[in-house]
């Protein structure tokens, strides 16, 4: 998800927020969609664990290899950008003269 790539950054969780709304039933998104950026949340956080609510959730849109699928996708996602930030690997484009993006 789009917070997961804040790595916990409480600026990037509210800048998400601003954008895609509260990931609850007042998000026009469909429960698919929601489900799936719960489980974002709750694998790219620290001390990763998945409720019953967000299970139950989830079952209800994705089969078990569905949700399997999807949950080691995200974490694929989430640990190699972690990585890339652990040891501050910068795209082969990148050099000191690369203005920031924002």
């Amino acid at each position: 998800s789009a917070r997961a790539c804040g790595a916990g950054s409480e600026d990037a969780e509210a800048d998400v927020e601003a954008a895609l709304g509260p990931l609850d039933s007042t998000n026009p998104l469909d429960g698919a969609t929601l489900a799936a950026l719960r489980l974002a949340d709750v694998l790219s956080g620290s001390g990763a664990e998945l409720d019953d609510d967000l299970a139950e959730e989830l079952r209800r849109h994705y089969d078990d290899g569905q949700i399997l699928e999807l949950a080691a996708a995200l974490c694929v996602g989430s640990g190699w950008q972690r990585m890339v930030e652990a040891f501050g690997i910068r795209p082969d484009i990148w050099s000191e003269a690369t203005p920031l993006p924002f």
